[in-house]
């Protein structure tokens, strides 16, 4: 339970549009309110290897919680991508120890959309392969 994340609020304008340039697939933020960068702490020794799992799940956490209070949240990867670390690391004064690893975008949604349904049975196996 060492919770290896840190979390970076941005909310100021002129950062979300940077960012949504330096990004391929982060435009909405040109447009959004509100962004958390998620990030790992490479300090955090007890379970070092689990960062990617811990801010995954951290990640996911973020996009119920905005559904649950009416939000609209889109999860923008960053991590393994080494440019798009280290433009974050610079721009957002990240220390070395700290990888930037997705960004949870925010807002009300324009326009509600219906939901997709997924579900792949052929992914689903009971005990064995």
């Amino acid at each position: 339970d060492e919770q290896p994340w840190h979390f970076v609020i941005i909310d100021q304008h002129d950062l979300l549009e940077k960012i949504s340039e330096l990004h391929p697939y982060a435009k909405m933020l040109k447009d959004t309110p509100t962004a958390v960068l998620v990030c790992g702490d490479q300090h955090a020794p007890k379970y070092k290897d689990f960062w990617i799992q811990d801010c995954s799940a951290a990640s996911q956490n973020m996009l119920l919680a905005a559904h649950d209070l009416g939000l609209g949240a889109v999860w923008i990867g960053v991590y393994p991508v080494e440019k798009m670390i280290q433009e974050l690391r610079e721009l957002l004064n990240i220390p070395a120890h700290v990888t930037p690893f997705s960004i949870i975008a925010m807002g009300y949604p324009a326009e509600e959309k219906s939901g997709r349904i997924r579900y792949d049975p052929s992914r689903i196996h009971s005990n064995f392969w």
